[in-house]
């Protein structure tokens, strides 16, 4: 039996740039920052090394119900908003319940719920810890606030695997549509990190931007003077359903899901393998599951944290899939605008790859003053147009742990 089209047919978002899809590719195409100073008093009582991050443009407190908002924690609170605009994007399809499913993803978890939850317990004692503690922080949270809010009983998983979280939440939507345990999946992922501790656990080690002094320019992917990611949070959801179900319900098509894959290094806890063997091999599983080769490629929505170490990884990653071919590919590297969401990046990106493809422009890459020499890519710098007929983009995701996951988009 021949592989189902499928298709992408809602985009929602909450993110550094806006409240939502129209909002943030607006500010992503005027090559707007997300990224500002943290103006939260706990920044000064814990003596933060790092004093800025990409907060969410849209308060949840001013679109969430104050029942969701205190229910909830503010991971799965970006994920209900995200989740909300891209099932009305879709159209609010009208299905059996029993036949719509949830693919979430998140890297963390509710980290926000937990260490507050343990603050109360060393201070009033276990007899104030709030029932809902555990309801709210376990990382499977926002798959069941979205299962629930959008009647999905066909099944709600959550993948757990850092920065490459989302991504394959979204590979996994594409097979579980493949296999025919559902119709229609909402996938995607959500983070809430900016919280004193992983601050504090990041810039121990090293991984975050030090640029105190000027917050809208710290993340610079491929820039000589890189010198580490900004932490961001957000959330993004993705509407997929087979093109045979959309058509049949005269949905609004955006792209195709043409194929995802996953692969591990085996490497390092945090560093990438600096060759590049295994996210290679996903990208060129993501190709092969599309029926595409490196030829087709049009665009690449690239992981960039704005690491020293780790673009160049990617690049190298990049160098064995495409040789040559590479260097005509326009490479987009969004975190520049958006900072890192973590478990709810791979989501992000995958929905500017897919508007890049729908309105046939690439987003560009900002803050790159000085492009390193050891990373030629060719980087979108300002909207590029990405031309007529078929395109094929692809969004990488890498995660600690080694975890590697690529998604493959095609325009319709």
């Amino acid at each position: 039996m021949s592989p189902k089209k499928i298709v992408v047919t809602g985009l929602g978002t909450t993110s550094p740039l806006g409240g939502n899809i129209a909002d943030t590719w607006r500010a992503l195409l005027a090559g707007e920052s997300g990224v500002r100073p943290l103006e939260q008093e706990w920044v000064a009582k814990y003596d933060l090394p790092i004093t800025f991050a990409a907060q969410a443009k849209v308060p949840s407190a001013d679109v969430l119900t104050r029942v969701e908002t205190k229910r909830l924690d503010p991971g799965s609170q970006f994920a209900l908003i995200a989740a909300r605009e891209a099932w009305a994007d879709a159209g609010s399809p009208d299905i059996d319940p029993e036949r719509i499913a949830v693919d979430y993803a998140t890297g963390i978890g509710g980290i926000w719920t937990l260490v507050d939850a343990w603050d109360v317990l060393r201070e009033k004692g276990p007899r104030r810890v709030l029932p809902m503690t555990v309801p709210m922080l376990m990382p499977n949270a926002p798959a069941a606030a979205i299962s629930m809010a959008l009647s999905a009983r066909g099944g709600a998983r959550t993948v757990v695997s850092a920065c490459a979280s989302s991504t394959e939440s979204i590979a996994n939507g594409y097979a579980h549509l493949q296999a025919g345990l559902a119709d229609i999946i909402i996938a995607g992922g959500t983070e809430a990190a900016i919280h004193p501790l992983p601050i504090a656990s990041f810039a121990a080690m090293q991984a975050l931007s030090k640029r105190n002094d000027d917050p809208a320019r710290a993340s610079r992917p491929y820039d000589v003077d890189r010198d580490g990611f900004v932490l961001g949070e957000g959330a993004g959801a993705i509407v997929l359903e087979t093109e045979e179900h959309a058509i049949a319900r005269g949905a609004r098509i955006y792209a195709e899901l043409a194929g995802g894959a996953v692969t591990s290094d085996s490497h390092h806890i945090t560093a990438p393998d600096p060759e590049g063997s295994a996210a290679a091999r996903a990208m060129l599983a993501a190709l092969d599951q599309a029926g595409a080769g490196i030829a087709d490629v049009s665009h690449i929505n690239a992981h960039a944290t704005s690491t020293p170490v780790g673009d160049i990884a990617e690049y190298k990653a990049m160098l064995r899939v495409f040789g040559d071919h590479l260097s005509s590919i326009p490479v987009s590297a969004t975190k520049g605008a958006t900072g890192h969401l973590l478990g709810g990046t791979g989501a992000l990106e995958a929905i500017f790859t897919i508007l890049a493809l729908h309105h046939r422009t690439a987003p560009p890459t900002i803050n790159l003053d000085n492009q390193d020499p050891a990373i030629p890519l060719d980087v979108v710098t300002s909207p590029r147009p990405l031309g007529d007929g078929d395109l094929l983009a692809i969004s990488n995701s890498f995660g600690f742990g080694g975890h590697n996951a690529v998604v493959a988009f095609r325009s319709y």
